[in-house]
């Protein structure tokens, strides 16, 4: 299920990209690109295969089939192709022990496109001096850090895994709202994973589901708008008349009956109810079903 047209030369170019650990296939054949100027959200559920199909991205682990980044074998590659990459994978990365000064000397000294003068910048106005310990400062203060950090970056392609992981919301909206607003321009590529999803869809271009090691959505998130249509149904005699087109997923929310078509015209279901186009939530929950019921093959 795609979308994505090739145009000009892609950031990330997968085909057939298999993983297994021992006898246990991870990925299934995955083939997709990613193109620049693109903010993805790559979601799925614990064991989906997301943070392997990352790894594979960064050359963190080896793989089956064939994958390039900015043109580059990641895995064969991986210290050139760092100088246009730039991983953070959640807060608790930032080693604790040094003090701020002291991670931006280490930042400068492990990536080449490190800019101290523009992390120092992007702490101006905050709580956080050079002398501070990251071990003293609050969760928001650290996600104020690695703010900087990634923004401090200057990197062809972002990859951030569960960025605002164990922040409240007000923190998680400040960081999406200004790496967009500070950082985002037609040359870079961003590609985030999260459970927070609502959080992030405002941003986002593209959405890609993971389901046990399959792609069962890339797409562009204007076509998601044309594609997908929900439905609450609102008298009781339609249910069968919205039964009837087919929907691939209905659920029971406070008594009302909501369905979720997929390429169906809302014409069609228009007389029936309440149409809107679904939250990359609801639709995460309609087509993360698995094929099967069965409590012994769910994982």
């Amino acid at each position: 299920m795609t979308d994505i047209s090739a145009s000009a030369e892609p950031i990330v170019t997968a085909r057939g990209l298999k993983k297994s650990f021992g006898r246990k296939q991870i990925l299934h054949g995955l083939d997709f690109d990613i193109p620049a100027g693109r903010i993805y959200g790559l979601i799925g559920h614990n064991g989906a295969g997301k943070t392997t199909t990352l790894n594979a991205m960064l050359g963190l682990t080896s793989y089956e089939g064939s994958i390039r980044v900015l043109g580059e074998d990641p895995f064969a590659r991986r210290a050139k192709l760092m100088e246009n990459v730039a991983f953070i994978s959640d807060v608790a990365s930032l080693p604790r022990f040094l003090r701020v000064r002291e991670l931006f000397t280490l930042l400068a000294n492990i990536h080449p496109n490190f800019s101290q003068d523009k992390a120092r910048q992007f702490l101006e106005g905050t709580d956080i001096k050079p002398e501070m310990k990251i071990r003293t400062l609050s969760k928001g203060m650290i996600a104020q850090l690695h703010l900087a950090v990634v923004m401090a970056i200057d990197a062809k392609l972002l990859v951030l895994d569960e960025p605002t992981l164990g922040l409240d919301i007000t923190y998680r909206k400040r960081f999406y709202r200004r790496l967009l607003e500070d950082y985002m321009t037609e040359e870079r590529t961003l590609i985030i994973t999260t459970h927070q999803v609502d959080e992030i869809e405002f941003m986002l271009s593209d959405v890609m589901f993971i389901r046990d090691g399959d792609l069962i959505l890339h797409m562009q998130m204007k076509t998601v708008s044309e594609k997908f249509s929900q439905l609450v149904v609102s008298e009781p005699e339609h249910q069968e008349a919205a039964r009837a087109l087919n929907p691939v997923y209905e659920e029971t929310r406070f008594g009302q009956t909501v369905m979720i078509y997929d390429g169906v015209d809302r014409a069609l279901i228009e007389p029936l109810g309440r149409v809107s186009t679904p939250t990359i939530s609801d639709l995460f929950v309609a087509l993360m079903q698995r094929p099967t019921a069965n409590p012994e093959t769910a994982r």
